[in-house]
């Protein structure tokens, strides 16, 4: 069985979020307070925390095996 590391996962999420924004930013038009624009945007929060938190259980387990 292969497990896929958390900083493969972490820039998965970035992507995401990535994708996220920039669909976000085609739905524009004169506003942004659009129902499906503020969904894009929590959307890619979302995928962006969680790619933060993988790094940070990226850094945490390179720094055990440190120790």
């Amino acid at each position: 069985m292969h497990r896929v590391s958390p900083l493969r996962s972490a820039i998965f999420y970035f992507i995401m979020g990535a994708i996220f924004i920039y669909f976000a930013f085609q739905t524009i038009d004169e506003t942004v307070f659009k129902p499906l624009t503020i969904l894009l945007v929590i959307l890619a929060t979302l995928e962006f925390g969680v790619g933060i938190r993988f790094l940070q259980f990226h850094i945490k387990i390179k720094r055990h095996q440190k120790k």
